[in-house]
């Protein structure tokens, strides 16, 4: 019985083992202590895996990583603060930051990101500072920002921003949430030109009017779209009807002709 016993937890301490989230030790290109793993400056191309689960701080700083993978922070329940700032990032997989629920600070500063999407922002419910300084984003949608329910700070300074009418709806939230932006002298226009080095917090409702003015409605498009197949249908009943009409015209004058020659003769 007592064997019985030894061999079943063993087999639960198997399982346990191949269930759960790695332990491995410490990255050969990182130091770790109490919770926090230092990778800064070791040419790194991408995240390291198999990181200790009980890192709350990771420091990514000054290396060559290009894109975060789908699954980068996996088996990561206690990170608090994610540094990766002057990397060459491009791009942030929508999976990427899956599992970080519990993550505060995030700096993604002083890299190459031109795009954004809210997805891959989803699973950050408890981020409380997002910075995005020093990228090359000419654009940011709102959407990005509203998947973050507990964001208190945000750094958008010194990115190419393009201020055109497709900047309102980021002025719109940047207005609604003025105590959530840092370094708000730094956010400035890019483009074009005679916008160059405008502040966006400078801009007003009035500011935008000709981009109302110019805008279409959904009527408006749903109008285009069904007057063209309307008009190719109406061209060609039009045509149906003035060529039965010139048939029909062209029959009655020939046999009126007819009946004339014929009296005639008679």
């Amino acid at each position: 019985m007592g064997n019985w016993r030894d061999s079943g937890t063993l087999i639960g301490t198997f399982l346990f083992l191949l269930c759960s989230p790695p332990l491995s030790a410490c990255p050969a290109a990182c130091t770790c202590s109490a919770g926090e793993v230092d990778c800064t400056e070791h040419e790194l191309h991408e995240v390291p895996q198999n990181l200790p689960a009980n890192t709350s701080t990771l420091w990514l700083d000054y290396n060559f990583i290009t894109t975060l993978r789908p699954g980068s922070f996996l088996f990561l329940p206690v990170l608090l603060r994610l540094s990766l700032p002057h990397n060459h990032l491009e791009t942030i997989h929508s999976k990427a930051l899956v599992g970080l629920g519990t993550l505060q600070e995030l700096d993604l500063s002083n890299n190459y990101l031109t795009v954004l999407t809210s997805e891959a922002f989803l699973p950050l419910t408890s981020l409380v500072t997002l910075n995005l300084g020093s990228n090359r984003l000419g654009e940011l949608e709102p959407r990005v920002l509203y998947t973050l329910p507990q964001l208190q700070a945000l750094f958008l300074n010194s990115n190419p921003w393009v201020c055109t009418c497709s900047i309102q709806p980021l002025w719109h939230w940047l207005s609604h949430n003025r105590e959530k932006m840092k370094e708000k002298s730094l956010l400035l226009c890019t483009s074009p030109d005679q916008l160059n080095k405008y502040p966006i917090m400078a801009f007003r409702n009035e500011s935008f009017r000709q981009c109302w003015e110019n805008s279409l409605f959904v009527q408006d498009y749903a109008f285009f779209l069904l007057i063209g197949p309307f008009s190719f249908l109406a061209s060609i009943f039009l045509c149906i009807f003035m060529g039965s009409v010139t048939v029909a015209c062209h029959n009655k004058e020939s046999h009126s002709w007819r009946r004339f020659s014929v009296c005639k003769w008679h």
